[in-house]
C-alpha cells in the first residue's frame, strides 16, 4: 500500500554497502531529444486506487502529449515489494528514471548516492508551496532527493446523528485537545451507555509515535546509529491516555485488537459514535457506509506541544543513474503542478503538499467530505525524529509493537512499558 502501511525506515546497512559496491550514484544529466527519437524515460508508479491510476495516467499523456521530445513510458508497481524491488533494480543499474515510493523509505536509498538533487530542478515556485517540515522530510544530507506528493494524517471521525442525540458539544477551531476528545467520548457514552471511541490499534506504534510529537514526544535523540532511545513522559502520553479510556469504558476495549478498517462497520452500525482513522479512510466512507449514513471530520487532535504529526509524503524521485535527470525533473515538475497533484490527493484522499494544490481540492470540494480538516491537518507536518534512525525499523516489529501491545492488553504498565522500549532499543541497536 502507500502511506497507510508502516513502510521499512531505509536501507539495512548490509544492503547499502552491497549497492555502494556496484557502482552506483554515478548519473549523468541528459537533455531533451535527438536526432533517434524522443527521450524515453522509464516512470514506476505504485497508484493502485482505480482513481489515482486513472489521475496518473492522465498525467503522463497531458505530458507526453505536451513534450513531443520526451517520452513518458508508464510502469505499474506495487508498495508491497517496492522496497527489495529497488534494491535489486539499483544494484543492477535497471532503476526506474522517476521513481514512485516514500521518503522514509529512500531515505537509505539516498544516502547510498542512489538518487538525483533535485534542490536546483525543482520548480521554484512549486518547492516555495510546500511547507518546510514537509520539504524537510525529503531533505537528505542537504540536498533535496525527492517532491513530496501526498502525506497521511491522522483524523477523528464522528457519527453526526449520535453526537446530536447526545447533545454533544463539539469543538468548532482548527484542533481538539485530547481532554476535549475524552470528554466527548465520555458523553456520548453517559448518553448512550456504549463506548463512544472506537479506535484500531492492532498494530499502535505508527499512531503512538506520530502522536506523541503533539506533546513533544521525540523518542529518539539523535541520527543513525548513533541515536539513543528517549522515553519519558511526552512519549508515553498517548498510549497512556487512550489506556485510561478504556478503563474507564468511554473507548472499546475490543478495538484495541482489531486494525482501523475492521472497526469501521462497527462505526457504521452505531457501536460507538467516534474512530480516529488515517486521512485516506474517508475516501471509502461514502461507498462502503449504510444508505443516510451521516459523518463529520473532528478538528485534529493536540496535545500540550500542538498538532505535530510525523511526514511520510508520497515522493516522486529521479535516478542518479538516469541518463536524463533534467527531462525526468521536468515530468515531475508537471506531476506537481496543482491541478495534477490535487487529482492525485482526490483519488488517495491523503493531504497534497503544495499550497496551490490544497487550495484547488478546497476549491473544487468546497472543504466538505473531511477536506477542510484534511488540508487543515497537514499544516502541522513535519519530520519526526524516528525517521533518520538506522534501526527504527527493527526496534518498531521486534520491539515497539508487542510492548505497546502489552501495555494496552493490561499485562505490563507505564514502567514496564518504558523499560521495555528503552531495553529493546539496546538489544537491536548493537
Amino acid at each position: 500500500m502507500n502511506l497507510r502501511r508502516t513502510a521499512a525506515a531505509g536501507l539495512a546497512t548490509v544492503l547499502l554497502a552491497s549497492l555502494a559496491a556496484c557502482g552506483g550514484g554515478g548519473g549523468g544529466e541528459g537533455s531533451s531529444g535527438s536526432e533517434s527519437g524522443p527521450v524515453t524515460l522509464k516512470f514506476q508508479s505504485l497508484a493502485f486506487l482505480p482513481a489515482t491510476q486513472t489521475a496518473t495516467k492522465k498525467i503522463v499523456d497531458d505530458f507526453n502529449a505536451a513534450n513531443p521530445d520526451i517520452k513518458v513510458d508508464l510502469v505499474q508497481g506495487s508498495w508491497d515489494n517496492v522496497h527489495d524491488q529497488l534494491v535489486t533494480q539499483f544494484a543492477g543499474g535497471t532503476a526506474p528514471d522517476i521513481i514512485h515510493d516514500e521518503s522514509a523509505d529512500m531515505t537509505g536509498f539516498a544516502q547510498g548516492g542512489y538518487l538525483a538533487d533535485l534542490g536546483s530542478a525543482m520548480d521554484p515556485a512549486v518547492k516555495s508551496s510546500i511547507s518546510p517540515g514537509v520539504l524537510d522530510a525529503v531533505t537528505v544530507d542537504g540536498k533535496v532527493i525527492a517532491a513530496p506528493t501526498v502525506l497521511q494524517s491522522y483524523l477523528v471521525f464522528a457519527n453526526k446523528k449520535m453526537l446530536d442525540e447526545a447533545g454533544a458539544t463539539v469543538p468548532t477551531g482548527p484542533t481538539m485537545t485530547w481532554d476535549q476528545f475524552a470528554a466527548l467520548a465520555k458523553q456520548v457514552q453517559a448518553k448512550t451507555g456504549e463506548p463512544g471511541v472506537g479506535w484500531g490499534l492492532k498494530s499502535p506504534t505508527a499512531s503512538f509515535m506520530n502522536l506523541a510529537l503533539g506533546f513533544g514526544g521525540t523518542y529518539f535523540d539523535g541520527t543513525g546509529k548513533d541515536a539513543t532511545i528517549k522515553v519519558g513522559d511526552p512519549e508515553l502520553e498517548v498510549p497512556k491516555r487512550i489506556a485510561a479510556m478504556a478503563a474507564d469504558g468511554s473507548l472499546d476495549k475490543a478495538t484495541l485488537t482489531q486494525s482501523g478498517s475492521d472497526v469501521l462497520p462497527a462505526w457504521y452500525a452505531g457501536k460507538f459514535a467516534i474512530t480516529v482513522q488515517g486521512s485516506y479512510a474517508a475516501g471509502s466512507f461514502g461507498s462502503d457506509a449504510p444508505k443516510g449514513f451521516d459523518w463529520v471530520a473532528l478538528p485534529a487532535l493536540a496535545g500540550s506541544a500542538g498538532a505535530a504529526q510525523a511526514a511520510n509524503p508520497q515522493t516522486l524521485s529521479v535516478s542518479a543513474d538516469s541518463k536524463h535527470v533534467d527531462d525526468a525533473a521536468k515530468f515531475m515538475n508537471f506531476y506537481m503542478k496543482a491541478e495534477n497533484l490535487a487529482s492525485v490527493a482526490e483519488g488517495e484522499t491523503l493531504y497534497p503538499a503544495t499550497k496551490d494544490a490544497q487550495q484547488a481540492v478546497i476549491t473544487k470540494t468546497g472543504g466538505k467530505d473531511g477536506w477542510k480538516q484534511i488540508v487543515a491537518s497537514g499544516d502541522a507536518l513535519q519530520k519526526a525524529p524516528f525517521q533518520s534512525v538506522d534501526n527504527y525499523p527493527q526496534w518498531k516489529d521486534q520491539i515497539a509493537t508487542p510492548a505497546f501491545q502489552q501495555f494496552l492488553a493490561g499485562k505490563t504498565d507505564a514502567v514496564g512499558l518504558q523499560k521495555a522500549l528503552s531495553d529493546g532499543w539496546a538489544t537491536v541497536n548493537r
